[in-house]
């Protein structure tokens, strides 16, 4: 398979318009039209994962966190990214990574952490924000369902658990032709009525260009009018973090002692004793202290996530359990989220899992 059909697929089932702005998601390294015959799956991309993906015969890697993550000027080999680089092109390995577009997504990091646990009644911390767009267009009754077809089929009027979400309404449109045009119905230079159908439906921003070309292709007019407004409302099925509850309620001590357990985490760091058994959990992998507030708003009983900085900790005062499990501890699962999507879609693909252990954390 060509590297641009598998970043091509991952471009959209984890949309690059979901990662935030000082994100790089996306391929890092790799001419599009190198033939993959295998992926490394990795949190992190190191020199020695770039040996073990040599080793095991993969001329491509996806990793969570981003190879590049910002501007580089030169590529001399003095520090890890640029040796890394430097090695990855001439060994013709390709890197792909998936980070904060990853957490975002409704079946992401966050929520592998929340079936790790085994909780219950999974929903979103943060709900995302500014992705929606709505489409507002005009189609004469004789291809409202082509047309109509064409737009779902590209992506648009989705709404949580549903598709195919839309709102019509009959109406009358008129145009009348210069010289030039050549119009679907009617003549040139005379005032033409149509039964029309207004067509509204959303999308997400990164849907917009394969939901206009749909709407081109199919469309009959010679110009087809139509409008974009985005949207203020909140995704509630896409987002970063979630919250579920505990099959039963266990006191702290035991929450703790499952959580080192199940994420391996060496070095749990914890808040004071909020004084409540645990039942409502709170989640985000990577750093998500940000997200304390929402956390406590939601009415966790404990909040856990990673690189929680001294004085935030005072701020979950007695609310909730803040707990610090360790950042790679709380995202090594993402690599388990993005097998998923590759071996659902490309099934015979070989995928393998990295065994290198990039934590830069030790623990005496």
């Amino acid at each position: 398979m060509k590297l641009s059909d598998i970043s091509s697929f991952l471009d959209s089932a984890v949309p690059l318009s979901f990662q935030e702005a000082y994100d790089n998601s996306g391929l890092q390294v790799g001419s599009s039209d190198t033939e993959i015959t295998s992926a490394l799956l990795a949190l992190d991309v190191t020199e020695e994962v770039l040996i073990e993906a040599e080793q095991k015969d993969c001329n491509l890697i996806i990793s969570h966190h981003p190879l590049i993550f910002q501007g580089i000027k030169s590529i001399t080999g003095k520090s890890v990214t640029e040796r890394v680089i430097k090695t990855a092109i001439k060994k013709d390995i390709a890197i792909y990574s998936a980070h904060t577009n990853l957490d975002a997504i409704s079946n992401g990091v966050s929520r592998k952490m929340a079936e790790k646990l085994d909780l219950r009644n999974i929903s979103v911390l943060v709900p995302l924000k500014n992705r929606l767009l709505k489409l507002v267009t005009f189609i004469p009754d004789s291809h409202l369902e082509k047309v109509s077809d064409a737009i779902f089929n590209a992506g648009a009027g989705k709404i949580g658990n549903y598709d195919m979400c839309s709102f019509k309404i009959q109406g009358t449109g008129s145009f009348r032709g210069n010289e030039g045009s050549n119009p679907f119905a009617g003549r040139k230079g005379t005032i033409h009525y149509e039964n029309e159908t207004r067509f509204e439906t959303v999308m997400f921003s990164h849907q917009k260009t394969e939901v206009i070309r749909a709407l081109l292709t199919t469309h009959p007019y010679e110009e087809v009018a139509y409008d974009i407004y985005s949207l203020e409302n909140d995704n509630i099925q896409e987002g970063f973090g979630c919250v579920g509850e505990l099959v039963e309620s266990v006191d702290e001590k035991h929450f703790l002692e499952k959580l080192s357990l199940i994420f391996s985490s060496e070095g749990i760091k914890y808040s004071k004793s909020a004084g409540k058994k645990i039942n409502k959990v709170a989640l985000c992998g990577g750093s998500g202290s940000g997200f304390l507030k929402e956390a406590i708003a939601s009415g966790a009983d404990t909040f856990v996530t990673a690189d929680i900085k001294y004085h935030t900790y005072f701020d979950a005062e007695d609310k909730l359990l803040l707990v610090d499990a360790g950042h790679y501890e709380s995202e090594k699962f993402a690599i388990e989220v993005l097998n998923d999507f590759i071996t659902k879609k490309f099934p015979k693909f070989a995928v393998r899992f990295s065994e290198v252990n990039t934590n830069p954390i030790n623990y005496l």
